[in-house]
């Protein structure tokens, strides 16, 4: 099918928690969406957010593989419900958590191609998984592998001016360097390896997806520069790995025609074309449509901070990836591990599992808390490398917990922001009146929430009209790739509403928070310090 007046657009986003999916017109307007959550549409496979962990591997995250397959059946069910027409659904595109690793088993391949249209897609690849449980960005058990691959090449500074970033425990490389050392007979029985999202790409094209340029770069192995693997990295990583990666590709590639099995079973057009699925925060970069100078913030499971770069920047603190849209410009990103789930528990321990209770509280305390700053890490954070709750007041005194839940709300959200103010500018963006703050994900529909990023970053909020960028940037990609022979992403994307302000900031939000920026730098390198000693 090609791209007519009446043709439609299909994006996936396969976060955490959640498989998500949009149906745009060829005017992106949206259509249907849908949604399918692990823990509780899939609870045979027993997550909790979307992942498991036990007490006995604290730093090890998972999720099973096939919970993924089977939500994709489901998913597409929900649409056909919906009223969606899969004949008329031109392109399709996806992204998905960045730094998750899937390990197809031999033989896969040809299960892949052969797939029954009458059978359930979950029941025929059961034993296509040489590691049935995927490790997912949530695991941080690599730090012995990350120690290597930086030692390797010459220290953290010369990689991540080779990958964008130093070693992190969740990074793909690492991770497959350890199921390579500790599982070497289930990493030789794996015929390829893919990220999330070419693992998700793989299923609807009947093959192996290939990897795209984007979420490769969130790997510590893909030379930023080159657009290839690194063959030193590689080797230290596990043999014969640049067979088992398979070659990478400009996110915005057509990799294939959808499988038949898509075709017979939900009636998909035979000549539906699938694009190159990518990170969910390349996603988010497409679907927020940033301009040079904005900043987006991400507020999902795990919190970030991205922007546009036209050349990359040698970081040891966050990382720097390829862009999505244009394989010679980059963005930059900061990740922060712990961000719906940790405001999640203290809503449910301060705020009785109401948001509405939460945001009564937050409203009820001054800007600055009266001093007290709050750091909040139920997982091994990344910026800062630190975990557990670390309570001050305003004498920097650390203490076991506060007087009242308000203060409790607040200490939370502004140590949230004032950490990534502090990061933000430690990376080197520019921050103040004139800068766009475009927020997205779960929380930036709460305004009370924003009310406080705005006031940290003395800048304007914005939000786009839709709330799930990553989900709707796949959308985008699916009709730019298949038109870009014929107009740029800016024109395909001009019919689009420009995002919605939401909150300025308060004239004396700067001078509260710009010393709070100050103090938080002063705490973490003591948290550091104590950290380091024990």
């Amino acid at each position: 099918m090609s791209a007519t007046s009446n043709a439609t657009y299909l994006g996936l986003d396969l976060s955490t928690q959640q498989l998500k999916a949009v149906v745009v017109d060829n005017d992106l307007a949206v259509l249907c969406e849908a949604s399918v959550q692990f823990d509780n549409d899939l609870p045979e496979f027993r997550t909790y957010g979307g992942v498991i962990q036990k007490k006995e591997e604290p730093h090890v995250a998972v999720a099973p593989t096939l919970m993924w397959v089977k939500a994709l059946e489901m998913i597409l069910d929900k649409l056909r419900v919906c009223g969606v027409d899969f004949s008329k659904v031109a392109a399709i595109s996806g992204c998905a958590q960045q730094h998750g690793t899937v390990y197809w088993g031999k033989g896969s391949r040809n299960h892949l191609q052969q797939l029954n249209p009458g059978k359930f897609l979950h029941e025929q690849l059961v034993t296509s998984f040489s590691v049935t449980s995927s490790p997912v960005w949530m695991d941080s058990s690599t730090t012995k592998e990350c120690n290597i691959l930086e030692e390797i090449v010459g220290g953290p500074q010369k990689l991540a001016e080779i990958t964008g970033s130093r070693a992190y425990e969740r990074f793909s490389g690492p991770q497959i360097a350890k199921i390579a050392r500790r599982r070497s007979e289930a990493y030789s029985n794996t015929e390829r390896i893919s990220l999330i999202s070419s693992f998700l790409a793989s299923l609807f094209i009947g093959d192996f997806a290939p990897i795209d340029y984007s979420d490769g770069s969130g790997m510590n192995l893909l030379n930023i520069h080159t657009k290839d693997w690194d063959d030193v990295l590689l080797e230290t990583c596990g043999p014969n790995l640049r067979e088992k990666l398979g070659k990478p590709v400009p996110s915005y590639s057509d990799v294939g025609p959808i499988s038949s099995y898509f075709v017979e079973r939900f009636c998909f057009d035979e000549s539906c074309r699938i694009i190159a699925f990518t990170g969910d925060n390349a996603g988010s970069l497409i679907g927020m449509r940033l301009k040079e100078g904005d900043i987006a913030c991400s507020l999902g499971t795990s919190d970030t901070l991205f922007l546009s770069l036209n050349k990359p920047k040698t970081v040891l603190e966050g990382h720097v990836f390829c862009n999505p849209l244009d394989d010679k410009a980059y963005m930059a990103l900061l990740c922060f591990k712990n961000g719906s789930l940790t405001r999640e528990r203290i809503r449910d321990s301060a705020a009785q599992g109401s948001w509405q209770i939460f945001n009564e509280l937050l409203d009820s305390t001054p800007r600055g808390n009266f001093g007290n700053l709050g750091l909040y890490f139920d997982a091994q954070e990344i910026l800062p490398f630190v975990i557990g709750d670390h309570r001050f007041n305003k004498a920097n005194d650390k203490i076991s917990r506060y007087s009242s839940k308000e203060v409790e709300v607040r200490a939370l959200i502004e140590g949230q922001f004032v950490a990534k103010r502090a990061h933000a500018e430690d990376f080197g963006f520019v921050i103040g009146p004139n800068t766009r703050i475009i927020a997205t994900g779960g929380a930036s529909a709460n305004k009370a929430i924003l009310q406080v990023l705005s006031d940290v970053f003395n800048s304007p909020v914005y939000i786009s009209e839709m709330a799930n960028s990553a989900m709707i940037g796949a959308a985008y990609q699916a009709k730019h790739a298949l038109l870009r022979n014929e107009s740029n992403f800016d024109e395909i994307t001009r019919c689009l509403p420009e995002p919605a302000l939401v909150c300025r900031p308060y004239d004396d939000a700067e001078s509260i928070y710009k010393l709070m920026v100050t103090r938080y730098r002063k705490i973490v390198e003591e948290i550091k310090k104590k950290t380091s000693t024990n």
